[in-house]
């Protein structure tokens, strides 16, 4: 139970995250974007994704990957959803970094943490 609700928390802080950068900037994630904007967003959705899973990964003071692996595959497959729940219907670049870049940033997270426990 403990894993599954360190991987809702560590899915929160980056979904959150992503939801008031949207808001904040006043931008929707399904249209087409400057190239600015785009790396802008990629490297804060990079940033709060390794958090994501490093947090994850703190919370259910597990050794492995586990949360790692599983905040990766949750990222993944939101991303994957979007993409087929919305087809030709505005850009894809965001699910794209997601199911590219950030999840396994989220991976990445987790395998920080634990290097940085094995230290």
């Amino acid at each position: 139970m403990r894993v599954f609700l360190a991987v809702i928390a560590g899915y929160l802080l980056f979904a959150s995250s992503a939801v008031l950068l949207f808001h904040l900037t006043n931008f929707d994630p399904h249209s087409p974007a400057a190239a600015g904007l785009k790396v802008l967003t990629i490297a804060y959705g990079l940033v709060f994704a390794s958090l994501g899973g490093f947090v994850a990964g703190r919370i259910a003071r597990r050794a492995g990957l586990t949360c790692g692996v599983a905040l990766a595959g949750l990222i993944a497959l939101g991303a994957t959803v979007s993409m087929i729940a919305r087809p030709g219907a505005g850009a894809l670049w965001t699910q794209t970094a997601a199911l590219l870049l950030f999840s396994p940033a989220a991976f990445g997270g987790d395998w920080i943490r634990r290097r940085t426990r094995q230290s």
